[in-house]
């Protein structure tokens, strides 16, 4: 009895290491879309609002703690501005905004494509708020397409945090995006999110459904 426990056992830890080890290469996950938004550093936010000021929430975003605030402002560029860019909460440790491709042409502004966080090396810009004015040296950047994993999705798929993915979208716009950099969290919801270049490109709208493709 106890070497039939045993067997079964090991057959059963076999065929879950056969499982992960031929996991399909694909599936389907949810779009985020992303406009051009601005994440502020509470030390900006007092200099932008006025000293101790608490923005107030528009609505909760997708991932888990996560929302847009009511409060916008301008973003001010050596050949342009655009006004009502929206300030995603809570505060951070430092300001970060992310535009599109195209507003780096109506700003004048060369921002390189990086993973959010990811700030060395990138130009600054002017932010005009209501009570006030912000000069950064660094800090604006085209978001990197990506895609939020949790842990047991992540595990599911075999993936870890920073791997790369292609992301296959169907349609009249069909095409395939590659160099899909892969997050994973355990607060994380499955979604991919690109900007509103890339869904204008592909013809896709938020909470469309597209195939993600393992890179093997």
């Amino acid at each position: 009895m106890d070497d039939t426990l045993s067997l079964r056992k090991e057959i059963e830890s076999a065929v879950k290491l056969y499982i992960k080890a031929n996991l399909s290469q694909y599936s389907l996950v949810p779009v985020g879309i992303s406009n051009r938004h601005i994440h502020l550093s509470q030390q900006h936010i007092n200099a932008l609002f006025g000293e101790g000021y608490q923005m107030s929430e528009l609505f909760k975003l997708s991932q888990t703690g996560q929302y847009a605030a009511k409060e916008t402002v301008t973003l001010i560029g050596v050949k342009g501005a655009i006004e009502g860019v929206r300030i995603l909460g809570p505060a951070r440790t430092q300001t970060q905004a992310e535009i599109l491709m195209s507003d780096t042409f109506r700003l004048g502004i060369k921002a390189p494509v990086r993973d959010s966080g990811d700030l060395g090396d990138t130009p600054g810009i002017t932010i005009l708020g209501p009570r006030g004015i912000v000069n950064t040296d660094s800090g604006v950047i085209v978001a990197k397409r990506h895609i939020h994993l949790s842990c047991s999705e992540a595990e599911s798929l075999a993936l870890s945090d920073r791997d790369e993915l292609r992301v296959r979208i169907g349609g009249d716009r069909g095409l395939v995006f590659d160099k899909v950099l892969v997050r994973v969290h355990s607060s994380f919801n499955a979604e991919f999110h690109v900007d509103m270049d890339e869904a204008n490109a592909a013809g896709i709208q938020k909470g469309d459904i597209v195939q993600i493709e393992k890179i093997c």
